[in-house]
Protein backbone atom coordinates (compact mmCIF):
# COMPACT_ATOMS: atom_id res chain seq x y z
CA UNK A 1 0.00 0.00 0.00
CA UNK A 2 2.75 2.38 1.01
CA UNK A 3 4.88 1.84 -2.49
CA UNK A 4 1.55 2.03 -4.67
CA UNK A 5 0.77 5.73 -2.79
CA UNK A 6 4.70 6.87 -3.20
CA UNK A 7 4.24 5.84 -6.91
CA UNK A 8 0.72 7.56 -7.30
CA UNK A 9 2.25 10.67 -5.50
CA UNK A 10 5.22 11.09 -8.03
CA UNK A 11 3.41 10.43 -10.69
CA UNK A 12 0.33 13.35 -9.83
CA UNK A 13 2.67 16.00 -8.47
CA UNK A 14 4.56 15.44 -12.09
CA UNK A 15 0.87 15.64 -13.76
CA UNK A 16 0.63 19.22 -11.25
CA UNK A 17 4.39 20.35 -12.44
CA UNK A 18 2.95 20.34 -16.11
CA UNK A 19 -0.36 22.10 -15.67
CA UNK A 20 1.68 24.56 -13.59
CA UNK A 21 4.69 24.99 -16.64
CA UNK A 22 1.06 25.29 -18.62
CA UNK A 23 -0.18 28.13 -16.67
CA UNK A 24 2.83 30.03 -16.94
CA UNK A 25 2.42 30.98 -20.42
CA UNK A 26 6.00 30.46 -21.19
CA UNK A 27 6.23 26.55 -20.79
CA UNK A 28 6.51 24.30 -23.83
CA UNK A 29 7.08 21.20 -22.44
CA UNK A 30 7.78 18.87 -19.31
CA UNK A 31 10.12 15.61 -20.05
CA UNK A 32 10.23 13.29 -17.56
CA UNK A 33 13.45 10.89 -17.24
CA UNK A 34 14.36 7.99 -15.86
CA UNK A 35 11.86 5.82 -13.46
CA UNK A 36 9.34 8.35 -13.72
CA UNK A 37 9.82 8.38 -17.69
CA UNK A 38 10.39 5.33 -19.68
CA UNK A 39 11.33 2.90 -17.45
CA UNK A 40 8.05 3.45 -15.20
CA UNK A 41 8.94 -0.66 -14.07
CA UNK A 42 11.18 0.53 -11.94
CA UNK A 43 9.57 3.42 -10.01
CA UNK A 44 8.94 2.81 -5.82
CA UNK A 45 9.07 4.36 -2.91
CA UNK A 46 12.37 5.74 -3.36
CA UNK A 47 12.22 7.22 -6.47
CA UNK A 48 12.54 11.01 -7.08
CA UNK A 49 11.45 13.05 -9.67
CA UNK A 50 13.95 13.60 -12.50
CA UNK A 51 12.53 15.82 -15.19
CA UNK A 52 13.40 18.72 -17.96
CA UNK A 53 10.91 21.81 -18.18
CA UNK A 54 11.29 22.76 -21.74
CA UNK A 55 10.63 27.15 -21.85
CA UNK A 56 10.39 29.91 -24.33
CA UNK A 57 13.64 31.40 -25.09
CA UNK A 58 14.37 34.10 -23.41
CA UNK A 59 12.65 32.72 -20.65
CA UNK A 60 15.26 30.29 -18.88
CA UNK A 61 16.61 32.38 -16.58
CA UNK A 62 13.14 33.36 -15.23
CA UNK A 63 12.22 30.28 -14.55
CA UNK A 64 15.26 29.22 -12.73
CA UNK A 65 15.51 32.67 -10.18
CA UNK A 66 11.35 32.54 -9.52
CA UNK A 67 10.43 28.71 -8.56
CA UNK A 68 6.68 29.92 -7.86
CA UNK A 69 5.96 27.54 -10.58
CA UNK A 70 7.01 24.54 -7.75
CA UNK A 71 6.25 26.31 -4.88
CA UNK A 72 2.61 27.07 -5.37
CA UNK A 73 1.78 23.38 -6.39
CA UNK A 74 3.28 22.39 -2.84
CA UNK A 75 5.86 24.29 -0.17
CA UNK A 76 9.86 24.03 -0.87
CA UNK A 77 11.32 22.71 2.07
CA UNK A 78 14.66 23.19 0.88
CA UNK A 79 16.15 23.64 -2.83
CA UNK A 80 19.90 24.78 -3.89
CA UNK A 81 20.91 25.00 -7.47
CA UNK A 82 23.20 22.29 -8.30
CA UNK A 83 24.20 23.28 -11.82
CA UNK A 84 23.81 26.15 -14.16
CA UNK A 85 20.64 24.97 -15.59
CA UNK A 86 18.54 23.54 -12.86
CA UNK A 87 18.23 22.43 -9.15
CA UNK A 88 18.00 19.49 -6.41
CA UNK A 89 14.77 20.32 -4.36
CA UNK A 90 12.60 19.01 -1.71
CA UNK A 91 8.72 19.50 -1.27
CA UNK A 92 7.75 19.81 2.08
CA UNK A 93 5.72 16.43 2.04
CA UNK A 94 9.39 14.51 1.46
CA UNK A 95 9.02 14.44 -2.57
CA UNK A 96 12.68 14.61 -3.69
CA UNK A 97 13.27 16.44 -7.38
CA UNK A 98 16.08 16.72 -9.85
CA UNK A 99 15.49 19.04 -12.97
CA UNK A 100 17.06 21.46 -15.31
CA UNK A 101 15.69 24.19 -17.34
CA UNK A 102 15.98 24.40 -21.06
CA UNK A 103 15.07 26.16 -24.26
CA UNK A 104 14.58 24.29 -26.75
CA UNK A 105 17.61 24.99 -28.90
CA UNK A 106 19.83 23.94 -26.47
CA UNK A 107 18.61 20.43 -26.16
CA UNK A 108 20.71 19.20 -29.32
CA UNK A 109 23.75 19.89 -27.47
CA UNK A 110 22.66 17.80 -24.61
CA UNK A 111 23.29 13.97 -24.06
CA UNK A 112 20.41 12.48 -22.46
CA UNK A 113 18.48 9.02 -22.25
CA UNK A 114 14.43 9.22 -23.96
CA UNK A 115 12.09 10.60 -21.92
CA UNK A 116 8.56 10.34 -22.18
CA UNK A 117 6.78 13.76 -23.13
CA UNK A 118 4.42 14.13 -19.94
CA UNK A 119 2.87 17.63 -21.15
CA UNK A 120 3.39 19.97 -24.45
CA UNK A 121 2.23 22.79 -26.12
CA UNK A 122 0.13 21.57 -29.11
CA UNK A 123 2.81 23.14 -31.80
CA UNK A 124 5.31 21.92 -29.95
CA UNK A 125 6.95 18.25 -31.90
CA UNK A 126 6.05 15.10 -30.03
CA UNK A 127 10.11 14.04 -30.45
CA UNK A 128 11.34 15.81 -27.87
CA UNK A 129 12.07 14.06 -25.74
CA UNK A 130 14.12 12.08 -27.59
CA UNK A 131 17.92 13.04 -27.84
CA UNK A 132 19.69 14.60 -30.79
CA UNK A 133 22.93 13.73 -28.92
CA UNK A 134 23.03 9.98 -28.05
CA UNK A 135 24.40 8.69 -24.59
CA UNK A 136 28.30 7.92 -24.86
CA UNK A 137 28.79 4.58 -24.70
CA UNK A 138 32.40 4.39 -23.62
CA UNK A 139 33.73 1.02 -25.49
CA UNK A 140 35.09 -1.77 -22.67
CA UNK A 141 38.57 -1.31 -21.53
CA UNK A 142 41.43 -4.04 -21.96
CA UNK A 143 41.01 -6.78 -19.01
CA UNK A 144 44.82 -6.12 -18.60
CA UNK A 145 44.53 -2.24 -18.09
CA UNK A 146 41.54 -3.33 -15.83
CA UNK A 147 43.36 -5.86 -13.49
CA UNK A 148 46.46 -3.84 -13.38
CA UNK A 149 44.55 -0.53 -12.21
CA UNK A 150 43.33 -2.45 -9.92
CA UNK A 151 46.27 -3.84 -8.58
CA UNK A 152 48.19 -0.49 -8.51
CA UNK A 153 45.01 0.55 -6.97
CA UNK A 154 45.43 -1.75 -3.81
CA UNK A 155 49.37 -1.25 -3.53
CA UNK A 156 48.69 2.62 -2.97
CA UNK A 157 45.99 2.79 -1.11
CA UNK A 158 47.79 0.44 1.49
CA UNK A 159 50.66 2.70 0.90
CA UNK A 160 49.00 5.55 1.89
CA UNK A 161 47.20 3.21 4.98
CA UNK A 162 50.52 2.60 6.48
CA UNK A 163 51.49 6.27 6.60
CA UNK A 164 48.39 6.85 8.28
CA UNK A 165 46.66 8.48 5.30
CA UNK A 166 43.55 6.50 6.28
CA UNK A 167 40.99 8.44 4.12
CA UNK A 168 42.85 8.32 1.39
CA UNK A 169 43.97 4.63 1.28
CA UNK A 170 40.23 3.59 1.70
CA UNK A 171 39.03 5.36 -1.09
CA UNK A 172 42.05 3.95 -3.27
CA UNK A 173 41.17 0.46 -2.04
CA UNK A 174 37.84 0.34 -1.63
CA UNK A 175 36.23 2.68 -4.21
CA UNK A 176 38.73 3.44 -7.39
CA UNK A 177 39.96 -0.69 -7.37
CA UNK A 178 36.26 -1.86 -6.58
CA UNK A 179 35.15 0.20 -9.38
CA UNK A 180 37.78 -1.71 -11.75
CA UNK A 181 36.31 -4.90 -10.57
CA UNK A 182 32.73 -3.36 -11.35
CA UNK A 183 33.64 -3.43 -14.72
CA UNK A 184 35.59 -6.64 -14.82
CA UNK A 185 32.58 -8.49 -13.41
CA UNK A 186 30.46 -8.41 -16.98
CA UNK A 187 33.03 -10.93 -18.57
CA UNK A 188 32.53 -13.64 -15.59
CA UNK A 189 28.83 -13.23 -15.11
CA UNK A 190 25.77 -12.64 -17.19
CA UNK A 191 23.45 -9.54 -16.29
CA UNK A 192 20.39 -10.58 -15.28
CA UNK A 193 18.16 -7.94 -16.47
CA UNK A 194 17.85 -4.44 -14.91
CA UNK A 195 18.21 -1.02 -16.81
CA UNK A 196 22.12 0.11 -17.76
CA UNK A 197 22.49 3.87 -16.26
CA UNK A 198 25.12 5.55 -18.56
CA UNK A 199 25.95 7.77 -16.14
CA UNK A 200 26.59 5.42 -12.73
CA UNK A 201 27.84 2.34 -13.53
CA UNK A 202 27.11 1.01 -10.11
CA UNK A 203 23.46 1.77 -10.16
CA UNK A 204 21.31 -1.46 -9.78
CA UNK A 205 24.57 -3.65 -9.90
CA UNK A 206 22.40 -6.29 -6.90
CA UNK A 207 20.21 -6.66 -9.63
CA UNK A 208 22.30 -7.20 -12.64
CA UNK A 209 25.03 -8.98 -10.91
CA UNK A 210 23.15 -10.96 -8.01
CA UNK A 211 25.81 -13.81 -7.85
CA UNK A 212 29.36 -10.88 -8.04
CA UNK A 213 27.21 -8.60 -5.70
CA UNK A 214 27.69 -11.30 -2.78
CA UNK A 215 30.90 -10.25 -2.59
CA UNK A 216 30.71 -6.67 -2.31
CA UNK A 217 30.32 -6.64 1.32
CA UNK A 218 34.17 -8.13 1.83
CA UNK A 219 35.28 -5.55 -0.74
CA UNK A 220 34.04 -2.87 1.21
CA UNK A 221 34.11 -3.30 4.86
CA UNK A 222 34.58 0.30 5.58
CA UNK A 223 36.83 2.96 7.08
CA UNK A 224 38.84 0.98 9.58
CA UNK A 225 39.22 -2.35 7.44
CA UNK A 226 41.05 -1.21 4.61
CA UNK A 227 43.64 -3.92 4.60
CA UNK A 228 40.77 -6.49 4.65
CA UNK A 229 39.24 -5.04 1.85
CA UNK A 230 41.87 -4.90 -0.16
CA UNK A 231 42.82 -8.67 0.60
CA UNK A 232 39.33 -9.30 -0.47
CA UNK A 233 39.61 -7.85 -3.83
CA UNK A 234 42.91 -9.52 -4.49
CA UNK A 235 41.66 -12.75 -3.93
CA UNK A 236 38.66 -12.45 -6.13
CA UNK A 237 41.18 -10.77 -9.01
CA UNK A 238 43.36 -14.31 -8.46
CA UNK A 239 40.12 -16.91 -8.56
CA UNK A 240 39.16 -15.07 -12.36
CA UNK A 241 42.20 -13.75 -13.72
CA UNK A 242 46.53 -13.61 -14.11
CA UNK A 243 47.73 -11.71 -11.64
CA UNK A 244 50.87 -11.14 -11.60
CA UNK A 245 52.63 -12.58 -8.59
CA UNK A 246 55.49 -10.08 -7.92
CA UNK A 247 52.71 -7.22 -7.70
CA UNK A 248 50.48 -9.84 -5.46
CA UNK A 249 53.44 -10.24 -2.80
CA UNK A 250 53.94 -6.94 -2.49
CA UNK A 251 50.07 -6.14 -1.91
CA UNK A 252 50.13 -9.13 0.60
CA UNK A 253 53.39 -7.74 2.39
CA UNK A 254 51.58 -4.50 2.70
CA UNK A 255 48.68 -6.17 4.44
CA UNK A 256 50.55 -7.86 6.81
CA UNK A 257 52.55 -4.72 7.82
CA UNK A 258 49.00 -3.58 9.25
CA UNK A 259 48.76 -6.20 12.25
Amino acid sequence: MEQRYRRELLLNRLEEIGRSLERTGRGLALIALGSVGLELERLDEFSDLDFFAIVEPGSKESFLGDLAWLSSIRPIAFCFRNTDDGYKLLFDDGVFCEFAVFVPAELGAIPFAPGRVLWKRPEVDGTIGVPVRALPRPEPRPVEWLVGEALTNLYVGLCRWRRGEHLSGSRFIQQLAVDRVLELVPLLEAAAGGAVDAFSGERRFEQRYPFAARRLSGFIQGYDRSPQSAAAVLDFLEEHFEVNGAMARAIRALMRAQH
